[in-house]
């Protein structure tokens, strides 16, 4: 075969097509997940009605944009009770995924958020050298490889619905309701590429942000939230992960952005020390978390928020939370933000009674305190 561009060309296209037929090859045939009935697609009616406000505010409905676990039928649609009426796939270039939201010490370190984003400055490069490094010198742990924007789905419910989805994020506590920029994918194909700069016509929709309070300015009256000092330092657990993949699956994500989502490293537990820092930390810490999670439940507003006094109740006792962790469980027990190199762990060590409590109080799902262990 002659070195001629003709040739050239249709060499880079053959590999691109064997590229996609392996990446296809190797992604699981099958998600094991509930099944639930499919939705329509928004209508380009409701979507126009969304860039006008006054329009916007008579609508029954909300268009909600969701991008972490909410994109799980399983949390969506199941455990948080939602019934959307539409869906629809889209990209928010003002926006990029980050992972900085402070959960629990050992076993939901982090938790999805968004930030702003620069589209003309954050560009997609070179993976190799696109990952930020922290102050060890210790590459990050892949959630830096996007540079596309946002990728999430849009749902359209009920004024109801949406009050309950506000009441399950935390009541508004860290929160702040705003509107973005939408922008449909031209094709329903997930195996298409994502484009840098989408083209097609936007709509808004509302999301839930909580940015990071940049060093010496003061936290919003609305939506503020507590900040670890290091905001992209801690790793989403793996049963927080999954079930972003998960929803990202079902909804038929770009198989690109679900390929960036399954590389994300999750923080995994490497030594006895932190295994026994957990019992200890849960142990201590988890009754007043199911306290703050009950009377949230019984005091928020019509519009989900909670009222001023369990806010500021619940910031104290996460503060105080991730205090006792930074001055007294992080040196004794290790590290319970990060994965770190295993240093005494043994074949035999096994979960803690606790591991799957959080999951537990995110679902509503009952604790069997008979079978749970208390420290004397």
């Amino acid at each position: 075969m002659e070195d001629s561009p003709e040739n050239t060309c249709r060499l880079a296209t053959a590999f691109n097509c064997l590229r996609d037929v392996g990446r296809q090859a190797m992604r699981p045939k099958k998600v094991a997940l509930p099944t639930y009935s499919t939705l329509s697609e928004t209508s380009l009616e409701r979507r126009e009605l969304s860039l006008s406000t006054t329009s916007d505010k008579k609508a029954e409905t909300f268009l909600y944009l969701a991008y972490g676990s909410n994109l799980c039928n399983e949390t969506f649609r199941g455990k948080r009770g939602i019934k959307p009426i539409s869906q629809i796939n889209v990209q928010i270039p003002e926006l990029r995924l980050t992972f900085d939201l402070p959960g629990i010490a050992y076993s939901e370190p982090c938790f999805a958020n968004t930030a702003r984003r620069d589209p003309e400055t954050d560009v997609p490069r070179n993976n190799a050298t696109s990952e930020k490094r922290d102050s060890s010198g210790a590459t990050d742990y892949h959630k830096n490889r996007w540079h596309k924007g946002l990728i999430g789905v849009v749902y359209e419910v009920t004024a109801a619905d949406y009050a309950h989805i506000i009441a399950t994020e935390g009541g508004g506590a860290s929160y702040q309701d705003i509107l973005v920029d939408c922008y449909p994918f031209e094709h329903s194909d997930p195996t298409k590429p994502v484009p840098v700069h989408p083209m097609t016509k936007p709509f808004k929709a509302h999301t839930l942000f909580a940015p990071a309070v940049t060093p010496g300015a003061q936290p919003p009256k609305e939506g503020g939230r507590l900040q670890r000092p290091d905001t992209s330092y801690a790793q989403a657990s793996a049963r927080y992960l999954k079930l972003i993949t998960d929803g990202a699956a079902e909804c038929r994500l770009p198989y690109e952005y679900q390929d960036y989502l399954n590389d994300i490293r999750p923080y995994t537990i490497t030594s006895n020390k932190q295994q026994l820092g957990q019992f200890v930390f849960l142990t201590l810490w988890l009754p007043f978390i199911v306290l703050i999670f009950s009377l949230n439940a019984k005091f928020c507003d019509e519009g989900g928020r909670s009222p001023p006094w369990l806010r500021i109740l619940s910031e104290s006792i996460f503060r105080a939370c991730w205090r006792t962790y930074d001055g007294f469980y992080k040196p004794l027990f290790g590290d319970g933000e990060r994965t770190t190199p295993a240093d005494d762990q043994d074949d035999d060590c096994q979960p803690t009674p606790f591991q799957d409590l959080p999951q537990r109080l995110e679902s509503g799902l009952p604790i069997d305190w008979e079978k749970t262990p208390t420290v004397a």
